[in-house]
């Protein structure tokens, strides 16, 4: 495969986990992998038949408290320039382009949302296999807080265009993206302001219920699934014992014996029609001893638990959604009656003092008229009384006269 056909390709995964020898022992208990070591101390890499599809190493220590998480490393014919047109769109700069011997150049980056990828450029070693039917990459995910923004970013990065978008209700639009015409992923919103915007991959299996159940047995734990979602795929999400999220796909059961490679998308519509089953996914693998993002990690945000842009979630979010906002509803009419009773107690205690200031001005105003009035009386009285006494002497002073 040559630099140009490696663009915009999905070519390696990276399990960066807290403990590299629990998982080796849990995955191919799950899906049909192996391990095998590599040219590189402390890391692994895993198998499907005689394809090498990823690679396992330890959390370095500078990840701090960054779970254990997947990092998909999609394929550039220049990892410089492609950093260079990422961080011109918005992209922060994880871990700067760096050399594998033998093997190629990458770089580890985050996206404008915050969901991180790693960028590669094969070098000059052996041809990479083809795909495997069973334990290949068959779809990926991108759970993101704008993905009308996403779409216009990983378009100009890599080539992706933009395929049909189904709505899923109170969990917005699904939308799928395709690689040369095929469809290769799907892109939807983030589920609750808690959940960071990550990738999530999803491996061909040949039963997703054999799969749950093995994931179970060994200590994993099943997120969602197995549902069959429109054409005919099963899927399952689940996440392993050390907290790294993944998710299984299983052709159409009526299908899978004639068509095993063809697996419909796992994306789930809220349209009730069945979505067009995509064509087998890109024959892509990556060189043999792939680079170990290992700084990259330390930035690397936690794996989503699972995306949940499928149609049965997305109806019980629905549900869930309506039934919360009848409970708000009921907490804002319980509280808007509490404050009109307070209003009406303030208002009360407010005005009580206005009444009592008026009820003690009328009051002295009566008393300043009744005061008056007692005076000009008393005046009337005394006038009354001088007119009485000098009446009085005037009479004497007649009676003397006479005698």
């Amino acid at each position: 495969m040559s630099n140009a056909e490696v663009l915009g390709r999905f070519v390696w995964h990276e399990l960066l986990t807290t403990d590299t020898a629990g998982a080796a022992a849990f995955y191919p208990k799950v899906v049909p992998w192996r391990t095998a070591p590599s040219s590189m101390p402390g890391y692994t890499i895993w198998m499907a038949g005689q394809t090498q599809i990823g690679g396992l190493m330890a959390l370095p220590a500078e990840a701090g408290s960054t779970p254990p998480h997947w990092l998909v490393y999609v394929g550039t014919t220049n990892v410089d320039a492609t950093c260079s047109q990422a961080q011109g769109l918005g992209a922060r700069l994880v871990k700067p382009p760096a050399d594998i011997p033998n093997v190629g150049r990458f770089a580890v980056l985050s996206d404008p949302q915050g969901a991180t990828f790693a960028l590669f450029t094969p070098g000059a070693g052996p041809p990479p296999g083809s795909q495997p039917t069973q334990g290949g990459f068959s779809w990926h995910e991108l759970a993101t807080t704008d993905v009308a923004g996403a779409l216009r970013f990983y378009g100009q990065l890599f080539g992706w265009s933009k395929g049909p978008g189904h709505d899923m209700g109170a969990a917005g639009v699904y939308q799928v993206f395709q690689h040369g015409g095929t469809q290769v992923g799907g892109m939807c919103n983030v589920q609750g302001p808690s959940t960071a915007p990550s990738w999530l991959s999803y491996v061909h299996v040949a039963d997703s219920g054999r799969a749950v159940a093995a994931a179970k047995a060994a200590g994993g734990r099943l997120l969602h699934g197995p549902m069959e979602v429109p054409g005919g795929s099963w899927i399952a999400m689940m996440m392993d014992p050390q907290g790294g999220a993944f998710a299984v796909q299983e052709a159409p059961r009526a299908a899978s014996q004639a068509k095993p490679a063809a697996a419909a998308k796992p994306a789930a519509a809220a349209k009730p029609a069945p979505v067009a089953k995509p064509s087998p996914p890109p024959k892509v693998a990556a060189a043999p001893a792939k680079p170990a993002a290992a700084a990259a990690s330390a930035a690397a945000p936690p794996a989503a638990a699972a995306t949940v842009a499928k149609v049965v979630v997305a109806a019980k979010l629905a549900k869930r959604a309506k039934k919360a906002g009848r409970k708000v509803r009921r907490a804002a009419r319980k509280v808007a009656r509490k404050v009109r009773r307070a209003g009406r107690k303030v208002a009360r205690k407010a005005a009580r003092p206005r009444v009592r200031r008026a009820v003690r001005k009328a009051a002295r105003k009566t008393a300043r008229t009744a005061r008056r009035g007692g005076r000009r009386v008393a005046r009337a009285t005394r006038r009354a009384a001088r007119g009485t006494r000098r009446a009085a002497r005037r009479v004497r002073r007649a009676t003397r006269r006479r005698r």
